[in-house]
C-alpha cells in the first residue's frame, strides 16, 4: 500500500470513529432528557421510569382538588377513569386548571405512591385535550366519547 493510500485510509477510519463517538454522545444525552408519558393505570402497575421525571396525564377527578389556605400547595387526583393517582404540587396553577378537565403533570413518584409535580399543564381551550391524554382516555373509558378531541 502506498503512503498516500495509508493516509487516506487513516483519515477515513478517524472520521468514522469521530462520527461514532458523536452519535453515542447524542443518543446518551437524548435518552436522559426524554420525558415519558404515563397514564394513572400504567403508573399504578409500576410501568414508569424510576428515579427520574416523567409526565402523567388524565382528567382532574371531580371534587378532588384540595388547596392550602396558607401556601401555594395543592393536592388532587388525576384519573383515566380506571385508576387514580394523587398529585401534590406547590406553585401557581394554570388559569384553566379545574375539576373534570384534562391536564399533564411533570415530576416523579415518591415512595408513598404520590406524584410530586414540578409543573402542571392544563388544556388551553374547551375543545382541546393533549394527544397523550386523549389516547389513554380512549383506551380506558367508555365516557371518552363525551370529550371532543382536536388533534
Amino acid at each position: 500500500m502506498t503512503p498516500t493510500r495509508k493516509k487516506r485510509l487513516l483519515a477515513v477510519v478517524l472520521i468514522l470513529i469521530g462520527v461514532g463517538i458523536a452519535t453515542a454522545v447524542f443518543l446518551t444525552a437524548f435518552k436522559e432528557n426524554i420525558l415519558f408519558y404515563k397514564s394513572p393505570t400504567e403508573v399504578l402497575q409500576g410501568d414508569y421510569p424510576k428515579a427520574r421525571n416523567f409526565r402523567i396525564g388524565g382528567m382532574v377527578k371531580k371534587g378532588s382538588i384540595n388547596k392550602s389556605t396558607t401556601s401555594l400547595d395543592v393536592e388532587f387526583l388525576v384519573t383515566d377513569y380506571a385508576k387514580d393517582v394523587k398529585v401534590q404540587y406547590s406553585g401557581l396553577l394554570p388559569d384553566l386548571f379545574r375539576d373534570d378537565q384534562g391536564m399533564i403533570a411533570i415530576g416523579q413518584l415518591d415512595k408513598n405512591g404520590v406524584f410530586q409535580a414540578e409543573e402542571i399543564l392544563a388544556k388551553h381551550d374547551e375543545n382541546y385535550m393533549p394527544p397523550e391524554v386523549a389516547a389513554s382516555m380512549k383506551e380506558k373509558s367508555a365516557t371518552y366519547d363525551d370529550y371532543k378531541v382536536n388533534n
